[in-house]
């Protein structure tokens, strides 16, 4: 494969990540209740997965969004008892977040209703193409990670 073909190839995977992302955050948007947005399941769904006692730094970089952005998220989860920001213990200018047990459940009940929900993609997509397709995109997930803070091209 050339090189056209193979930008070609990388440009066509990518733009179909993206456009089933925007489609499965819609839909996803569609049933978080309380008039929560995807962003704040996200940090919810990134201190459940990753654990607590990160930064709003440490989380917004990991999200690539700005500490401003973060900082806003964050108010409006602690508002709802979903995270509880403390002081941190060594540095005093800096606090860390944690996820609450009503944060947790509420995480665990957006997944929830998200099950039923994609039923559709269960019936049209059988469980060992979905297997065979996370772990290529974990690795790929994986590299796009490793690069987050390489130099811009060009």
């Amino acid at each position: 494969m050339d090189k056209e073909q193979a930008g070609t190839l990388v440009f066509g995977f990518f733009n179909e990540i993206g456009i089933v992302s925007q489609l499965a955050s819609a839909l996803f948007t569609r049933l978080i209740p309380l008039g929560l947005h995807l962003s704040h399941f996200i940090v919810l769904n990134h201190l459940a997965r990753l654990g607590d006692g990160r930064t709003p730094l440490q989380i917004a970089n990991a999200l690539q969004v700005t500490k401003a952005t973060m900082t806003h998220t964050l108010t409006v989860l602690g508002r709802h008892g979903f995270v509880a920001i403390e002081p941190h213990p060594t540095d005093r200018r800096s606090k860390l977040v944690r996820l609450t047990p009503e944060g947790r459940a509420f995480r665990d009940d957006a997944i929830a209703r998200l099950a039923p929900a994609f039923q559709f993609v269960i019936e049209g997509v059988s469980a060992d193409e979905l297997l065979t397709a996370l772990p290529v995109l974990e690795k790929v997930r994986k590299l796009l990670d490793a690069e987050r803070d390489a130099p811009s091209i060009g």
